[in-house]
């Protein structure tokens, strides 16, 4: 993360300013923010390497100056679904579509009380983690391509069954290259007549939950990412100030 490119953004629309840093240590060091909000892929690791040079380091300067660090990632959805004391999600039936990885790891839903199906005319609703594979019932993914999870989508949309995307990211970046994520589906779905329920950047939520769990006010926390669309959009609508890692192949 140190050593990289940085465009930060103010928080006030009445103070609408960037500034460009070649790392965090200026920031950290300032303690103007006491939380920092740090997206996992394209921040912190690209998928295969565990960590970019330097991030470690920039962690351990940020929690020597003080600051709250809070990693975004995709658990948000799973608390949802667990509580649903949300009223959408309490009219979510517990049957679902489950789009998710192989290659990088099927997602667990253990504990969720969901009922993972196979065939639409089952489903109540589709869950979307990954774009690689298809959920079974015996807990195990089939191996899918990107047209033949959006021929069930076609199918889902004609049910008229709500989606659930747990990672609106339309792409990542992994080793450099560039995969595609759940919010493609999900932006697919939509384009279908489907209804998307957008878990994460760039909804507010996150951001209003990462607020509430490091106790702090929108002024005094920063969004570090590397996607316009989610990340610095998110922060936007959240309020808060952002820090863009601009050396991304996102954009």
């Amino acid at each position: 993360m140190i050593g990289r490119c940085f465009s930060v953004q103010s928080s006030s629309p009445n103070e609408l300013k960037f500034q460009t840093l070649s790392g965090i240590q200026h920031l950290a060091e300032s303690r103007r923010f006491k939380a920092w909000f740090l997206d996992q892929f394209g921040v912190l690791h690209d998928g295969k390497q565990p960590y970019y040079p330097g991030a470690i380091s920039a962690l351990e300067k940020l929690a020597t100056c003080g600051a709250k660090l809070i990693i975004i990632k995709g658990e948000l959805t799973h608390q949802y679904l667990q509580r649903r004391d949300d009223a959408w999600f309490a009219s979510l039936g517990r049957s679902c579509i489950h789009m998710t990885w192989s290659d990088r790891g099927a997602i667990s839903l253990e504990g969720l009380g969901l009922k993972v199906v196979e065939s639409v005319e089952e489903a109540d609703f589709i869950l979307a983690h990954g774009t690689e594979a298809l959920g079974l019932s015996s807990g195990a993914a089939l191996p899918m391509n990107l047209d033949e999870l959006e021929k069930i989508l076609d199918q889902c949309a004609a049910k008229k069954i709500p989606m659930v995307v747990a990672n609106p990211d339309f792409v990542t970046v992994e080793a450099r290259a560039l995969h595609v994520m759940p919010g493609a589906l999900a932006a697919t779905y939509e384009k279908l007549g489907g209804e998307v329920k957008w878990m994460g950047k760039p909804d507010k939520i996150i951001y209003k939950s990462a607020m509430e769990m490091a106790a702090v006010d929108a002024s005094d926390c920063i969004a570090v990412g590397d996607s316009l669309h989610h990340d610095i959009k998110g922060a936007n609508a959240a309020g808060i100030a952002s820090a863009f890692i601009s050396l991304c192949p996102c954009h």
